[in-house]
């Protein structure tokens, strides 16, 4: 039988908003895909980003085109040539492995050859604000060994000493958001160091990257913008430190494990991030956090509600997906 794919659109509400360098936002809009075939089905979620010049309606569009178009025998590895990278990709990536999953009656950890996935401790994010609203947010998630916060650019020296003084006991990542410019580079990036800061995400705007090369980076710094596939990693030698795979950039599981294995085997730190979906986004990259250095999954706390069944949290750390959920 030949696969069947369809698409729909979900918004779910962010409790409290979601603000970075770039804007604010109340519900994450994500695109679910399902592929059916003997009677199985299995469900993939992605996330388009404007960033990245996609939308609701033309990832639904993407992935519409290609349903109408599905050869017999289509598979996987033809999906890698069939799409370009990006949400679409991934969510009929993800769909797809999880119906050969249901239909094997095996994990995706099996069918890849690998462990079955161990519980993560992954970041809390702290949205970009005034250094006072984001000292009263920290607070409230100071007991979080590890918190993620997103800066802005002008001002984030207070911004990062706030966040240090409501959490003095917490591991502490910072994410620019490309919002960075080389004349506060080095006052930033001194007090990411004062702070502890254990990594810095995408300080500079994509395409500027070179001036990485004029600043010491004493706080690695990790590529986000700059880093879509395994492709691009030629193009941040000595200039990164590490890379932020999100499986909306590489076009699904398939792209995150080959980025992930290539970046390894070049000596770049790894961080496991996401846009911001729910439970069922996130459990593919489970996968692919066993053994990064840093896991940034916490998209599903900062929504108002979940699927059920969704992932399990305790605390911070991440439980493995149910097979009802995805995998």
């Amino acid at each position: 039988m030949t696969i069947k794919l369809a698409a729909i659109t979900e918004s779910w509400p962010i409790e409290g908003g979601f603000t970075i360098s770039r804007g604010s936002r109340t519900h994450a809009n994500v695109v679910v895909a399902t592929a059916t075939e003997d009677g199985f089905s299995g469900r993939g979620e992605c996330v388009p980003y404007a960033r990245y010049n996609e939308t609701v309606d033309g990832v639904i569009a993407d992935i519409e085109r290609l349903a109408a178009n599905l050869p017999h025998g289509f598979d996987i590895k033809a999906l890698q040539q069939a799409m370009p990278p990006g949400a679409a990709r991934n969510a009929v990536d993800c769909a797809l492995w999880d119906l050969a999953a249901k239909k094997a009656g095996k994990s995706v950890s099996a069918l890849l050859g690998r462990a079955e996935p161990q519980p993560q401790v992954t970041a809390f994010t702290i949205s970009v604000g005034s250094p006072q609203k984001m000292a009263e947010d920290t607070a409230k998630a100071s007991e979080r060994p590890l918190l993620k916060v997103k800066l802005a650019g002008e001002g984030d020296v207070e911004r990062i000493a706030a966040v240090r003084r409501a959490a003095p006991l917490a591991r502490l990542i910072v994410d620019a958001n490309e919002a960075w410019t080389a004349e506060i580079f080095e006052a930033n990036m001194a007090a990411c160091l004062a702070a502890g800061v254990e990594l810095i995400e995408q300080p500079l705007p994509q395409g500027k990257d070179e001036m990485l090369s004029k600043f010491e980076h004493p706080v690695p710094v990790c590529a986000d913008e700059s880093a879509h596939t395994a492709d691009h990693l030629h193009e941040l030698k000595g200039l990164y430190d590490a890379v932020n795979i999100k499986l909306d950039k590489t076009g699904g599981l398939t792209g995150a494990l080959l980025l992930a294995d290539a970046a390894r085997a070049e000596g770049y730190k790894i961080m496991v991030g996401c846009m911001l979906g729910t439970s069922l986004a996130m459990a593919p990259a489970v996968i692919v956090a066993q053994g990064a250095d840093y896991v940034d999954l916490d998209a599903p706390l900062l929504l108002s509600r979940d699927r059920n069944p969704g992932l399990e949290f305790d605390g911070s750390t991440l439980l493995p997906p149910s097979p009802a959920l995805w995998g």
